[in-house]
C-alpha cells in the first residue's frame, strides 16, 4: 500500500464514525492488498476463485486450489455464528500444531477495522467497541469473545472427509486446506505474515 494510500486510509477512518457506515471509504480506499516490499512474504485468500497464494513480493511461491471458506461464503462484517469468513488484511497471531484441525495459524481476528464497522453499523456497542480497544492495548491481541466471533485461522481438515472438503465450503469462518497444503504452508509462513482475505 502506498503512503498516499495509507495515509488517506487513516484519514477515513477517523473519519468514518462522524460520516457513518454509508460514508464508509475504508473499503473503498484501503483495496492496495499488494506485497509491502519485494521481499515480504505474504498470502492472499481469493475467495471468489477458491484458492490460497503465497506471495514473496508479488511472486507467487505457492498457490493452492480448491480451498475451502466458511459455510455462508465470506464478509467484511462477520458476527460470531454465521459461518461467514471475515475479509480484509490480518497478521497471523499464533500457531497450534496440536489443533485437531491438523495444524492452525491464528490471525488477529477481529482487527480495529472490524470493530469500527461492527460499531457504525450498530451491531457492536459503544461500550463493547472501548471494552475491545481496551482489551487489544492490554494484551497485544484482539479479544476472541465479542459479537464479532473470533478464533478465524487458515487450518487443514484434521481427520475430517476429503470428499466434503473437495465438494463444500464446511468451516465456521476460517479457510480451510487439506492436511498436506497446511504443512507445506507452514514451510513458508509464520508469525507475523500478512494474510489479505477478499
Amino acid at each position: 500500500m502506498s503512503r498516499l494510500t495509507r495515509l488517506i486510509a487513516i484519514v477515513a477512518m477517523a473519519l468514518t464514525p462522524t460520516l457513518g457506515l454509508k460514508a464508509n471509504l475504508i473499503d473503498n480506499i484501503a483495496t492496495d492488498f499488494g506485497p509491502r516490499d519485494s521481499f515480504e512474504v505474504w498470502v492472499k485468500v481469493d475467495n471468489s476463485d477458491a484458492t490460497l497464494t503465497v506471495y514473496r513480493g508479488d511472486f507467487p511461491l505457492e498457490r493452492i486450489h480448491g480451498i475451502s471458506v466458511g459455510q455462508r461464503g465470506a464478509a467484511r462484517l462477520r458476527v460470531r455464528g454465521d459461518k461467514q469468513t471475515p475479509k480484509g488484511e490480518f497478521r497471523i497471531n499464533g500457531i497450534n500444531p496440536e489443533s485437531r484441525f491438523h495444524l492452525f495459524f491464528n490471525v488477529d481476528y477481529p482487527t480495529p477495522w472490524h470493530a469500527l464497522d461492527a460499531l457504525n453499523a450498530g451491531v457492536m456497542s459503544r461500550v463493547e467497541y472501548e471494552e475491545y480497544h481496551y482489551y487489544l492495548r492490554r494484551h497485544g491481541r484482539p479479544p476472541q469473545d465479542t459479537v464479532l466471533g473470533g478464533n478465524i485461522g487458515l487450518h487443514g481438515i484434521g481427520s475430517g472427509d476429503p470428499e466434503i472438503h473437495g465438494r463444500f465450503d464446511w468451516t465456521l469462518g476460517c479457510v480451510a486446506v487439506t492436511n498436506e497444503e497446511i504443512e507445506r504452508l507452514a514451510e513458508l509462513i509464520g508469525i507475523g505474515t500478512r494474510v489479505v482475505i477478499r
